[in-house]
């Protein structure tokens, strides 16, 4: 292939990176510019319309500051192509090129061809890791495509601007693309899995009636299987394996988008059109993006980019070469390098200029803030954190951190910078030991209760830094969790090593499925206690997708590899009565600002009339005594808030009862009436199916276990959103 003729290639520019339409000197062309600081040589290779035949392989003639790249007249949109990367092999040094391996753009926007085993694709023989391997491997490389920015852009311009719900407003609702609809009997067969179904009246159906504000992906940045799941016929169902961090995966959109040619303006429309969808109906779109590591894995893993163009600048390595491991996942990004944080902050602005997204979760956020310069360890104000801060595109668009990795220092909760919303990982276990029986204190669930100030408020930042769950993708799902000690991940095909054991469970008396009526109804109390739990408590709330529907996952716990009904949303099996709990709860705390504050509270009687306030109680109307706050088997607690706008005196005060336990209790109530609002026991929320609210005075009796809220109106409420301070 050496031999193949091409373009005189001129000198051209070293931005913007990636292979680009471009003209110079009144000729139309590409303009191509690739990071490989350490290599001798990069080639461009062009291929034909099918991706199969090279056309020309073409030398870059220019290197600036690390990045090689020239001018080649005469091809432009539409163009397939890749490259190779000549330079040493010196794997104890880092470094692991070899031109035999074609590799993808990093900054590549479009990209198609063969994905399912690229796991198998290494750069060393396979039988002498240190030695590379000589065999061109070009025919099974998916190829990338030029696209036209200007147009990409102008389509992401015309879609329906997001909503910008408030965070106080804000429900995030975490779903799979394909898992939230592959069973919906409501959408259409050939939507079912995909972008399309996933903005289906049926779906927008739903997600109204529960009142949610903002869906949270799965990852949807194309990503590839690791060897070992290919291996064993299986594949990466969540998805957090990225090859390529500016293209939505192909395989969520319809049949019809993918197969209309080879190229994928198709997906990229149907992904727009179901964010302008989702957008229309008040609902935000943010992305579970992974830029801590990539699809290449570890030493022995594949080249089929950044290793390939550069180990040494793109990887965090040690003295020996060998890849630094914080993200578990074989490599992480080299952080302290200028273009790494150049690659990331592109894709982020390409998802939300070309595709409208308005926010992202970022996974295993501590790597991203390792700083070379500080011996790897965590900096809040590292780089990538400072470049997002000032970014006018990213000024808009909400940021979440899950504030932790597995390397030294790895657990940073409350560590992250003012924008910054963190997973909250105290409240899911606190509330799970409170409900479950596991150890637990009263001042632990108060905490987490009124926002966890003791992690988030000496950095300045409000209960909404922190998003609350019960449950998440990771881990048991909420039927699971309250029918399961164990976990169960035989099918993963790992002799059930895989996963977390420190799940603070409980099965109520048998593990598993049970048709015992006194189990079933334990469980459910406890569901609804958990989900009142998270959305009566100050932050904001995150909802596991099909935990409102009671889906199972049979136990499994780490259910990555599992594309199949384990899953997938068993929509015919729903649990009407949990799902319309749901709703209610979300409604109610709509409704009421004391459940969704934005400041701090106090329990300071001389803190000001208008200060939002909190004052802790005891089933006997007092205020717990030290003693009290720290026994770990005191399983009622109460609470009663009263808030202002900041303005006016106080509108109304809720009265908030916490019964975990067996006992019914009696709690003597503050001066009333008061209106019984949620009773998480009897599957009742004011406004929703149910006996009218009841009115009590002085006392009521309360039936473990269970989330009790009252209110007590002082003034009427403000309907409007837009003028509502919370």
């Amino acid at each position: 292939m050496n031999g193949i003729a091409g373009p005189v290639c001129e000198p051209g520019r070293a931005w913007p990176m990636g292979v680009v339409p471009a003209s110079m000197g009144g000729r139309a062309g590409l303009n191509v510019a690739v990071y490989a600081r350490h290599a001798t040589a990069v080639e461009l290779c062009l291929y034909d319309d099918q991706g199969g035949i090279e056309t020309a392989r073409i030398r870059l003639p220019a290197c600036t500051g690390g990045v090689w790249h020239g001018f080649v007249p005469g091809p432009g949109v539409g163009q397939r192509y890749g490259l190779r990367a000549h330079g040493p092999w010196d794997p104890a040094a880092g470094h692991r090129f070899n031109p035999e391996r074609l590799l993808i753009d990093p900054w590549a926007r479009s990209l198609s061809g063969p994905l399912a085993k690229l796991a198998l694709e290494i750069g060393h023989r396979a039988n002498a890791p240190d030695q590379h391997c000589g065999h061109d491997n070009a025919e099974r490389m998916p190829k990338a495509r030029v696209i036209d920015m200007v147009t990409e852009l102008r389509a992401g311009a015309a879609i329906m601007p997001g909503p910008d719900t408030p965070t106080a407003r804000t429900i995030l609702y975490e779903a799979h693309v394909k898992s939230l609809t592959a069973l919906h009997p409501g959408v259409a067969p050939h939507q079912r899995g995909t972008y399309a179904g996933l903005a289906s009246p049926p779906m927008l159906a739903h997600y109204q009636r529960l009142g949610l504000t903002a869906l949270c992906l799965l990852p949807v940045q194309l990503h590839v299987d690791e060897r070992h799941l290919v291996d064993r016929g299986m594949t990466n169902h969540w998805g957090y394996n990225t090859l390529a961090f500016f293209v939505p995966d192909p395989r969520y959109a319809t049949p019809a988008a993918r197969g209309q040619d080879r190229d994928d303006a198709s997906v990229r429309a149907e992904f727009r059109q179901m964010v302008d969808t989702l957008h229309r109906s008040g609902i935000e779109v943010i992305l579970d993006v992974v830029y801590n590591h990539t699809a290449e894995g570890d030493a022995l893993g594949p080249t089929l980019s950044w290793r390939g163009l550069d180990n040494a600048s793109w990887y965090a390595l040690d003295a020996h070469g060998h890849h630094l491991n914080p993200s578990g996942c074989g490599n992480t990004f080299d952080m302290g390098q200028p273009h790494v944080v150049q690659m990331i902050m592109d894709s982020l602005r390409w998802w939300v200029q070309a595709y409208g997204v308005d926010g992202f979760r970022f996974d295993l956020a501590v790597a991203l803030g390792r700083d070379p310069a500080l011996d790897q360890r965590f900096n809040p104000f590292g780089t990538l954190f400072s470049a997002l801060a000032q970014d006018p595109v990213l000024a808009r668009v909400k940021l979440i951190a899950e504030p932790w990795d597995i390397g030294p220092g790895g657990y940073q909760i409350g560590a992250f910078g003012a924008r910054w919303h963190e997973w909250n990982d105290q409240f899911r276990d606190t509330a799970r030991a409170w409900w479950l029986g596991h150890d637990c204190t009263r001042g632990q669930i108060g905490r987490r209760l009124a926002g966890s100030n003791d992690l988030f408020q000496s950095s300045g930042r409000s209960p909404l830094a922190s998003i609350n769950m019960i449950t998440a993708h990771d881990g048991f799902t909420l039927a699971d969790l309250t029918a399961y000690v164990h976990k169960h991940n035989e099918g993963n095909g790992e002799d059930n090593r895989d996963g977390h054991g420190h799940n603070l469970s409980a099965n109520a008396g048998h593990e598993g499925p049970s048709d015992d009526p006194a189990i079933v109804h334990r469980r459910a109390q406890w569901c609804r206690a958990l989900l009142a739990t998270l959305f009566c408590a100050q932050g904001i709330p995150q909802l596991l997708a099909g935990d409102e529907l009671g889906h199972s996952q049979q136990g499994n716990n780490n259910a990555y590899c599992q594309d199949n009904a384990v899953t997938w949303l068993d929509w015919a099996a729903a649990d009407e009565t949990q799902t319309e709990f749901v709703a209610g709860l979300v409604h109610l705390r709509q409704r009421y600002p004391g459940l969704r504050h934005p400041q701090w509270f106090h329990d300071d009687p001389d803190a000001g009339a208008h200060a939002p306030e909190i004052a802790w109680r005891t089933a006997e109307g007092g205020r717990p005594d030290t003693n009290a706050w720290e026994l770990p088997d005191g399983r009622l607690l109460s609470c009663v808030i009263t808030v202002g706008d900041g303005v006016e005196p106080a509108r109304e005060r809720l009265t908030l009862i916490l019964l975990a336990g067996d006992a019914a209790v009696e709690v003597r109530l503050p001066e009333g009436p008061w209106e019984v609002v949620l009773d998480s026991a009897r599957s009742w929320v004011a406004g929703r199916a149910g006996p009218p609210a009841a009115t009590v005075s002085s006392t009521l009796q309360v039936a473990a276990p269970t989330f009790v809220v009252l209110v007590q109106p002082l003034r009427p409420f403000n309907e409007n959103p837009s003028e509502d301070p919370a």
